[in-house]
């Protein structure tokens, strides 16, 4: 039996594998791809031939495919660049279209902390883009509408630019999935859109100038006022604002009614045609109302001169009265005018201590940066205050005032201050009213007069970097994860290469206790460029943390500076760069800087370590060897020699490097928003 069917079986077979044979000819062959497709690095020296005029970016024509998948920045998968993160590299021209929009895997783009200008390109051909941060340049114009095609977008950032016009209705319909969205610090005008994407986590449309009711919605819910503050035309619930009433519902009133039409002789109107006649008043009617008015006011006039003379009689009968008096009683006028005199001296000291206190309560309250005036000195006075702290400079008090309002006070002491002048204080709050920047907690407003001086901040609930590292008397102190430390660490040099680049101003007073936590635990500089209007000179006994924290340089030698011919010894920003490194170490041993061993490098790595030895988190290799990185950096600033100090912005890059390689060793987090901007 199987005899007779083994041809047929056979053949079948046969059959089979040729068919196989035939279908898989017809498949393109599989051959090995280069490291990444040319398309793309042309697409990538597109974009630097615009953008860096500087020459800071390592590519060129002569760089080969496999050296570009390995820089810095670059990341590939399966011959095409899906990661590109060209940040802080000083770009200053512009983002060219059809350059890197040509990148069709791309899956994270950041060019932020640059200085691109122009608008922002078509971004259609980006369609696996999840991740865009662009934040911190100066790119103008709107929102391109090509966003509203990237249906996979999660994280954007378009914060600290120049674009204007109204917040796109695709923000809502077409941006389903965002997770992280932050357009705060540009110049958009309009209505805030009623965002309600479920995803949402993180949102700011702070500082711009948007207008009328925010919308309430259950995603718009999440978040406080701090999201849409800086924007005075913006009202409602989520702001605590109340709106500016409407219209009046009947229309203009009466008196403000614009006069009826005039019509030409003999025309009638629409109510006369339709049998409603609109009689025009008579001639009598006007004339007999004249006489009225006439008649009336003629009464009213001779009331008031029967009124004028009566009181002018009364006037010329009082000096007879009194001229008889004198002449009747020479002593007595004697004893009048000694009474007299001394009730006007009393009086006289009396209007003195009043104008003295009117001066206090009722100076000027003066708001910075265009801020909107919600409260007055005379509420700031009412409010309840609590003691928070006092400084070096002066005293800071938590008050609470009647509308609910919760701001921070700080007091500067008299004393400190006694030898600026009105006007060099006044010039000073001006230019550090100014200063605007998320790791900086604004100041608000401003007060002086005579001896009293007051500055007005946000309050920041969260606390202080000091009662995060060594704990309250109700927490207790637990070592930081290298990755806070690190987060915290680029909020301060943020906050502070701010002020030494953009303003050319310094902090002064940098330590743990004027590093506040805000909304979102970001770290916040206070108290910063005050160190300047101190007039005297600190004594040689202050706290030993307090003087860990001066760079050699500008602190007082008890043994060479007699108090006769002591020199002030003013901060500079290599002495705010001493400053952060010791608060680095600060911030990764959890130890205050007067017990901080001074140390050769190697060595103090090793103690660094050893005082984290109980941190589990950092048992792992990759945890010790940022930690290690961190010291390094600590090390750096805090060199006796402030030539041997880096600069700010440089001690930023080499943290945000750190940031960088931390990241790119890992690919399961490579949406994750705190990976490349460290933002919670």
């Amino acid at each position: 039996m199987l005899k007779k069917w083994q041809p047929l079986l056979l053949s079948t077979i046969v059959l089979l594998s040729l068919c196989a044979s035939t279908v898989s000819s017809s498949r393109p062959a599989l051959t090995q791809s280069p490291s990444v497709s040319d398309d793309d690095v042309v697409a990538l020296l597109a974009f630097k031939s615009k953008a860096d005029l500087h020459n800071a970016l390592p590519f060129s024509s002569n760089t080969t495919t496999l050296q570009l998948c390995r820089s810095t920045g670059v990341q590939c998968a399966q011959s095409k660049i899906v990661r590109l993160i060209i940040q802080s590299q000083n770009l200053g021209g512009i983002f060219a279209p059809n350059t890197l929009t040509r990148l069709d895997q791309l899956r994270v783009l950041s060019l932020q902390n640059n200085s691109l200008t122009g608008s922002i390109p078509d971004l259609s051909g980006l369609t696996n883009l999840k991740t865009l941060f662009l934040d911190r340049n100066s790119f103008a114009g709107s929102l391109p509408p090509s966003l509203s095609s990237l249906h996979r977008l999660r994280t954007l950032d378009f914060s600290f630019n120049n674009l204007t016009g109204p917040l796109p209705a695709f923000l809502i319909t077409g941006l389903d999935r965002l997770y992280y969205l932050r357009l705060d610090w540009n110049r958009f005008t309009g209505p805030v859109p009623a965002l309600n994407q479920s995803s949402l986590r993180t949102f700011n449309v702070s500082g711009n100038n948007l207008t009328g009711v925010i919308p309430v919605t259950p995603t718009l819910l999440r978040f406080g006022p701090t999201a849409f503050s800086w924007n005075p035309g913006l009202c409602g619930e989520l702001v605590n604002k109340e709106c500016h009433p409407a219209a009046p519902f009947f229309g203009p009133t009466q008196a403000h009614e614009a006069p009826p039409p005039t019509r030409a002789l003999g025309q009638s109107t629409a109510q006369e045609v339709q049998g409603v006649e609109l009689t025009q008043p008579s001639r009598k009617r006007h004339r007999r109302t004249a006489v009225i008015i006439g008649f009336s006011s003629g009464v009213f006039v001779l009331i008031c001169s029967l009124l004028f003379f009566v009181l002018a009689l009364k006037k010329q009968r009082k000096p007879k009265t009194h001229r008889r008096t004198d002449i009747a009683s020479p002593t007595g006028s004697d004893a009048h005018a000694a009474v007299v005199v001394q009730l006007e001296e009393e009086l006289e000291q009396k209007v003195k201590r009043v104008q003295g206190i009117q001066v206090v309560k009722s100076g000027s309250l003066m708001f910075c940066a265009g801020e909107s005036q919600l409260y007055s000195l005379d509420q700031l006075m009412r409010a309840s205050a609590e003691l928070l702290g006092k400084g070096t400079i002066g005293t800071t008090y938590k008050a609470v005032l009647d509308n609910r309002l919760i701001v921070s006070v700080k007091r500067l002491d008299a004393g400190k201050l006694g030898g600026t002048s009105r006007e060099v204080f006044e010039r000073h709050m001006e230019a550090v009213g100014g200063l605007r920047h998320p790791n900086l907690v604004p100041l608000r407003a401003y007060f002086q007069a005579k001896d009293e001086r007051l500055l007005v901040y946000d309050y920041q609930p969260n606390g202080s970097l000091f009662s995060l590292i060594h704990g309250t008397k109700s927490t207790r102190a637990k070592p930081l994860h290298w990755t806070s430390c690190l987060k915290i660490a680029e909020d301060v040099a943020q906050g502070l290469s701010y002020i030494h680049q953009a303003w050319r101003l310094v902090h002064g007073n940098l330590k743990s206790s004027n590093v506040l936590l805000g909304p979102d635990f970001e770290a916040c500089l206070t108290d910063y460029c005050l160190s300047v209007l101190a007039t005297t000179t600190p004594t040689s006994e202050e706290e030993p943390d307090s003087t860990a924290y001066k760079a050699p340089e500008i602190r007082i030698n008890s043994l060479n500076d007699h108090d006769d011919h002591q020199q002030k010894h003013q901060p500079t920003s290599k002495s705010d760069v001493y400053a952060f490194g010791i608060l680095l170490v600060e911030l990764v041993t959890g130890k205050p800087p007067s017990h901080h061993l001074v140390l050769v490098p190697t060595d103090m790595v090793e103690w660094v370590m050893s005082m984290r030895e109980d941190d589990q988190h950092d048992q792992d290799g990759e945890g010790n060897s940022r930690m290690g990185m961190l010291v390094e950096v600590a090390i750096a600033c805090s060199s006796t020699s402030p030539e041997q100090r880096p600069t700010m912005w440089q001690v930023l890059k080499m943290l945000q490097e750190i940031k960088e390689s931390a990241s790119m060793e890992d690919d399961n987090e490579l949406m994750d928003p705190q990976i490349v901007t460290g933002v919670p």
